[in-house]
């Protein structure tokens, strides 16, 4: 989901919810590789950014008016 998404892996972080400040994870991330990102999101739900759009390749991660519109006209 990450690679199709195009994003670094820091950026599948809810930056704004509880589980991202109380594990400390703005000033954690600068020292994490990928895997280890990865790991985390995969440790608790609480840190994925939402919302997750998925069809096929197409991978939205958060919201954007733009990037919907984009994918629903990609679709036509």
């Amino acid at each position: 989901m990450q690679q199709n998404s195009g994003l670094p892996a820091r950026k599948l972080f809810n930056t704004s919810g509880q589980a991202y400040r109380a594990g400390g994870f703005g000033e954690r991330l600068k020292s994490m590789d990928d895997d280890a990102m990865i790991a985390a999101l995969a440790a608790d739900g609480l840190l994925v950014k939402r919302p997750i759009f998925t069809r096929g390749a197409l991978v939205l991660v958060g919201f954007s008016a733009d990037a919907y519109a984009r994918a629903r006209l990609s679709a036509l």
